[in-house]
């Protein structure tokens, strides 16, 4: 990647964050995420065969998984990680895209502009890259190219469009500087709160929108206990098919072909969606959804936040965790007490911006 150039950065990034600025709310989405595996034969079988995604490969060092009229939304590269490495968003034009890299420059990140194989590779004709919590890059780009070849799936059509590709979901051990860093980049808005007990311990969850979607990011942290219990960057990914029969019978796939399911068929008590999570050859979670809740401009205009307690309406009880998996879960606890999370303080530790 090529340095891209700054504008002039103001010499107090407080001062500009606390200054009325232009609200970028709504112009962004959940564009792709880029992982990295070594098990891209089995990512084929489990996009292809058990969530019936359209799979292609452009070379054998890359998979690239489609849900819609573009040619990438899950960029599967060759790579020891067996995680999410970036997550690109889509900007609606120009002066917002200048708005959140005049935001970076600000904060003294370093912006880097992706290769013409790079921007290839995730289906958009320009990239920015910098850095993102938890070692996740964010990207961001303006303008996607569109796939020329027919969809190949099993699933009538996936729900994208203005609302994105659907949510990450992130554990953390710091989730006021995580909240933080999304409302003062993207101005995403703090959509509702779910607490959740877990044996012993509270969960608290905060559900993150950046337009329409519910939300685009979840932040979860255990109450009181600074320790994350994932050993991946995501807990999970959501995607949002557009039939409930699409989805009864992708879980129906995910298990007679033997893949992992973590969670059965429930629905959510804040964003009411319908759905299942199965383990991806990464170790992470796949969540296929349908029918969740949509902020319409009317709602918008009215939300408030609200605290749930409990995750789901019904379901959602897990599934297939056996002795090992829960003390894996216990040893990445412990980890990561030892470990340093990255939080990118340059815009997670400054006060939120204007919108909230």
């Amino acid at each position: 990647m090529s340095a891209a150039t700054a504008p002039p950065a103001p010499a107090d990034w407080r001062a500009h964050a606390s200054a009325v600025r232009p609200d970028v709310f709504g112009a962004a989405r959940l564009g792709y995420v880029v992982v990295e595996s070594q098990r891209l034969t089995a990512w084929n079988r489990f996009g292809a065969d058990a969530i019936g995604l359209h799979v292609d490969a452009p070379d054998r060092d890359h998979l690239r998984l489609r849900l819609d009229d573009r040619p990438c939304r899950f960029l599967i590269r060759r790579g020891p990680d067996e995680d999410v490495t970036a997550a690109g968003w889509e900007v609606d034009d120009h002066a917002t895209f200048e708005e959140i890299l005049h935001r970076v420059h600000a904060a003294g990140l370093p912006v880097t502009e992706g290769t013409d194989e790079q921007a290839a590779l995730r289906g958009v004709e320009r990239l920015w890259r910098f850095p993102g919590p938890k070692g996740i890059a964010t990207e961001i780009f303006t303008r996607a190219r569109t796939a020329t070849d027919p969809l190949r799936m099993q699933n009538s059509a996936f729900v994208t469009g203005h609302s994105g590709m659907g949510h990450l979901a992130i554990t953390t051990r710091h989730p006021e500087q995580l909240h933080t860093y999304w409302n003062n980049l993207l101005d995403l808005r703090l959509t509702d709160r779910i607490t959740e007990r877990v044996g012993p311990a509270m969960l608290n969850i905060r559900f993150l929108r950046a337009g329409e979607r519910h939300h685009s990011i979840a932040l979860a942290n255990v109450a009181g206990l600074p320790i994350d219990p994932i050993r991946t960057r995501v807990q999970h990914i959501n995607i949002q098919v557009a039939r409930l029969e699409d989805l009864l019978a992708a879980h129906h796939r995910v298990t007679e072909l033997g893949f992992a399911m973590a969670w059965s068929v429930g629905q959510h008590t804040n964003d009411r969606e319908l759905s299942f999570y199965c383990v991806t050859p990464s170790g992470f979670e796949l969540e296929v959804g349908w029918n969740p809740v949509v902020i319409t401009p009317e709602r918008e205009e009215h939300w408030e936040p609200t605290i749930y307690e409990g995750i789901s309406i019904w379901g959602h009880t897990p599934t297939g965790q056996n002795v090992a998996e829960l003390m894996g879960r216990f040893g990445a606890a412990v980890r990561s007490l030892r470990e340093r999370e990255q939080t990118v303080p340059a815009l997670s530790s400054i006060p939120r911006g204007a919108h909230r």
